[in-house]
Formats: C-alpha cells, structure tokens, sequence
C-alpha cells in the first residue's frame, strides 16, 4: 500500500510539470516573439533600466557569431570575478562563520562549474563558502541558465521554416528577458513556498541548539530558500550544503521535495512548447517531448523496481525490506521518490540529488550514468534541445541516404559542412567521458602511492565512480558519485577542463548549425520530403540515440556498473 501512495505522488509530480510546461512554453513563445505579455508593465522599466546601465541596444540584429561573441564574453567576465571572490573570501565581508577561502584549483573548478551551469562541487558550502560567496554563486545560477535560455531562442529563430537570412535577434534582449520575466519570477514564487515551509532565509551565523541529551550543537543556516530555489529552476543543483537536498535545511519535507522536483524538469520541457510556438509546429514540439518522455520513462521504470525492490545482499541475511532500498536516503521522503528525482535530475543537467547516487543499486545507478550520457532526455535548460537538435541533424541525415535524397531539415539542405560539426559535437560527449576515465584508471593503478586515496570503494564500483565523476562534468550535471575523493588538484583541473570544453563546444556547433542552414535558400516541402513531425521520424531519432549512446558508452558501463550487478548474484 504504502509503495502504491508513493507511485501516486511520482505520476502527480510529471503530471503537474507536463501541465505547467505547456502554458508557461505558450507564454516564453509570446515573450521572445516581441509580443506583449501581461508582465510588460511590470518588468518594461526594468529591462530598460538594465540597457540603459549596460549601454546595449537591444534592438539591434546579431548573426549567429555575433551571439556566440556575446555568450562568451559574459561567461569569461563571470568567471574571472567568481575566481577573485572564491579565492578571498576570508578577507571578504558577509563570513559570519569565518570560513575560509578556496585554494587555486578548488576556485577554478567552483568558478567553471557554476558558469558553465554544471554546479559540480568538491566542497561542503557549509563549511567552504562564505554567505558572499554563496550569493556569487546564487547569481551565476540566474546567468548560466538564461545564457543557455537565450542562445536556445537564437537556434528557434534560425529555424524558422519559409526565410532565407532570418533575422536572429538581439541577445542581450533574450538574456535579460530570460531572467527578468522567468527566471526571477517563479523562483521568488518558489522561495517564499520553501520559507513558509522552514528553509532558512538568514545572514546570521551558525546557531546554537541544546539537544535533548543537553548536548551543545552548531547548526549551519543561511539564505538558503533563494538559492534553492534557482538552484532547482535553472537546471543548476549547486546545493547550499554539502548533502544538497538530501539536508532538512534544503528539502524540509515532502511537498518541497514535489516542488524542487517539478522544478528540475519544468524549464527544459517549456521551452520545447516555446518551440512550437515561435515555429508555428505544435505537432513536432510534441513529438519531441514524445521522443524525450520514452527515453525518461525507459531509464525510470528500472530505476523504481530496482530501488523499491531493496538490497538482494541484504535479502539473503533474511531482513525484509518494505520500504525498499534505504541506505543513502531520507525516510520522509522514500525509496520511489528518491529513485524518481535521480532521473529527472540526471536526464536534465540538474544534478541536485535528495538521496545519495553512490548507494544505489547498481542498475539503477547506470540508468542515472545513461541519462547523462545520452544528455538529450529534456537535458538543461536551452542546451537539452541543442543536443537533440543534433540528433535530428543525424537523423535528417541517415533517412536522406537510405532514400537517396539531400536531406533537408525544414526546408533547407543540410550538406557536408553542417554534418561534419554534428558529428564533431556528436563524438565530444563520449571522448571526454572516456578518455578521462580511462586517464584516471591509469594513473589509479599505476601510481597507488599517489592516487590511492581517491576511491573509498575499490573494484567494479570504484571504476562506476570515476566514470560518473567524469560523465556528470561532461553532461554539465554536477551530481556525484560521493564514494569519490574528488577535491584533489587533479580532479579540480581535469573536471575544471572537461566542464569548459562540454559546455561551450556543444553550444557554438548546434548554433553554427542553425545559422549555416538560416543562410540558405529555403526549399518548399515536396512528395520526397522526409516530415519531420511524424511518429516515423521520432522512431528514427531515438534508433540514433540508442546506436550512438550503446557503441560509444556500453563496454564502460559493462566494466562499471553491470559487472557490479552481476557480482550480487
């Protein structure tokens, strides 16, 4: 009975976000579209206000360079202010705790990772960032997401169906829409929730609380329900704490764990109706939720059994387990939901967790690893659809030889340039997934002296830790295996390198892409045009989804989490 109810609160939760996603994409249709909203009288003086401080025009037409110029530029200007405030927190006001500020390599990796929206962290924010540096970081969560948000409406834009040299607009204007009239918001909405329902929202220091025992206990706080609350809407999940949600401090009980989880998910489902409405392709913006939502329910399903199931090792010493498996989780909040949000946050780039990944099963730890891996299921906000966006290219593009036609995507021919950045962006993933895994192993076994203290669980799941460190900073997640050491100056740096190169690499392919085929000479649909809003595309998609995803990642995760597996029986 009691795994029935929570099955009930898990169809509620995507439920809710599937409905909320479809009036909120309707509203990010009109709001990048220049049409008017009823939050224009609102945030207009606002949005003037930061053009006028800033000297931009938001008005002025960029080309697809001159947005990817603009997007760099900001994130490098971000990052080198993160890395003078991480580095100086201790001479920095708003330490009430006096906590210490980061070393070089530790500075490099928080910096990179918050800019690049990844939020992987080799700290304890209780212990490692002052309340300045948290506020730093809270504001780098709004950048990182409207920077992928705006650069998501650029490609929209390009493919637009029926024009040659369609205007692509100003990003400055889709930026600061962004997080002006979404971003900010509905995370205030989502902060006032968690506060009414205990999250500290304080900038005082640690509290002193008598146990019933009358032990004297430090208990760290801060301005916690904020941060939550981008943390979770822009696909960020930098947690406050070093136990992310799974603190009481950051995901007090159940309905802010429904909220926190219908928030992973809801931006990137949104913008995929934002889609169909600036195209005018309401039936293909469905297909690709369709596409999406297979792929998230083909790694769930598993995940639940496997999690609710429990332990076989535990099993075999006859204790029963009717709540499933519970090591590395909270009690108020259950197996199924725990199995549930570590899906939703690894098919996106979310990455916050409730329950530790490292304690489970070993299965349903490698759908977590596929869900970042394949990178495409909802992913981040803006870059989840870049990322199948490329999958449509090789898709467009395999149907067109098995027909023998020039493939074309909405009316325009995709020829031998804009494939070989597809599949350039295509092979990124897994290269850096699994040349830096297999590095680690190396120097692992190699060099024992030097290296041993990373793994605190050696053998098949000591491989699936260093492979999920790597695949979390290369699907920009930020979610952890926690069995790993990671706060060395080699994990700091290579994660650091890793986190640079996935983020931007496949933002400036998908984007030239766009632009290249906004260039050309559209061409109007004909009997031999592969449609691309059918039931029979979508098969086709997910076909080279599954293809590239088992070629490129299968023997990694048979030496990992499968061997894992098999050792239980």
């Amino acid at each position: 009975m009691q795994m029935s109810t929570e099955m009930y609160g898990i169809i509620a939760m995507f439920m809710i976000t599937v409905l909320l996603a479809i009036p909120l994409g309707r509203y990010m249709g009109k709001l990048f579209s220049g049409n008017s909203t009823w939050l224009d009288p609102i945030f207009n003086p606002i949005d003037q206000l930061i053009y006028r401080i800033s000297g931009v025009d938001p008005n002025i037409e960029m080309s697809w360079k001159q947005h990817l110029k603009v997007l760099l530029s900001i994130n490098f200007i971000w990052f080198v202010l993160a890395m003078l405030v991480l580095t100086n927190m201790a001479h920095l006001p708003l330490n009430p705790d006096h906590n210490p500020s980061m070393s070089a390599d530790l500075a490099f990796n928080t910096a990179v990772s918050f800019i690049s929206n990844t939020n992987l962290q080799h700290y304890s924010g209780e212990t490692g960032m002052s309340y300045l540096g948290q506020l730093v970081l809270m504001l780098f969560q709004f950048i990182s997401a409207g920077c992928g948000m705006a650069i998501c409406i650029v490609v929209f834009k390009a493919m637009k169906e029926g024009t040659t040299n369609t205007p692509l607009g100003n990003y400055y204007y889709y930026f600061v829409r962004s997080c002006t009239r979404v971003l900010l918001p509905i995370a205030f909405i989502m902060a006032v929730l968690f506060l009414l329902n205990g999250m500290p929202m304080t900038f005082k220091g640690k509290d002193t609380i008598t146990t019933l025992q009358g032990d004297t206990v430090q208990v760290s706080r801060g301005p916690v329900a904020a941060f939550v609350a981008i943390k979770q809407l822009g696909t960020n999940g930098g947690g406050f704490f070093g136990p992310n949600s799974a603190h009481p401090f950051e995901n007090p009980n159940y309905f802010t764990n429904m909220i926190e989880t219908i928030a992973i998910a809801l931006l990137p489902i949104a913008l995929i109706f934002t889609m169909g409405y600036m195209l005018k392709r309401k039936k293909l913006a469905w297909l690709i939720v369709g596409v999406m939502t297979v792929g998230f329910i083909l790694l769930l399903a598993p995940t639940l059994v496997m999690e609710t199931a429990g332990n076989p090792a535990i099993a075999k010493m006859g204790i029963e387990q009717n709540l499933g498996n519970m090591e590395g989780k909270e009690l108020r909040l259950g197996a199924a939901a725990s199995a549930y949000w570590g899906i939703v946050t690894t098919v996106t780039s979310n990455g916050s967790v409730n329950a530790m990944h490292d304690s489970f099963m070993p299965l349903a730890g490698m759908c977590t690893m596929l869900g970042m891996m394949v990178n495409a299921f909802y992913g981040g906000i803006g870059v989840g659809f870049l990322n199948f966006y490329i999958f449509m290219i090789l898709a467009v593009f395999i149907s067109g030889l098995m027909v023998g036609r020039t493939p074309e995507l909405m009316g325009k021919k995709i020829e031998a340039k804009e494939m070989k950045i597809a599949m350039i962006i295509a092979l990124i993933h897994p290269f850096l997934i699994l040349s830096g895994t297999a590095i680690s192993a190396y120097l692992y076994a190699h060099h024992p002296a030097e290296y041993a203290g990373w793994l605190s669980n050696p053998g098949f799941h000591g491989f699936s830790e260093m492979l999920y460190e790597f695949t979390s900073a290369s699907a920009n997640n930020g979610s952890e295996f926690a069995g790993l050491g990671a706060n060395t100056p080699w994990w700091n740096i290579a994660d650091g390198i890793v986190m640079l190169l996935s983020r931007y690499l496949p933002i400036i392919g998908p984007v030239a892409i766009a632009g290249l085929l906004a260039q050309k000479k559209y061409i109007p649909e004909s009997a031999g045009t592969l449609k691309t809003d059918t039931v029979t595309f979508g098969l086709m998609v997910m076909a080279v989804i599954v293809i590239v995803a088992a070629l490129s990642f299968f023997p990694s995760l048979a030496l990992g989490p499968v061997a894992e597996y098999f050792s239980f029986h």
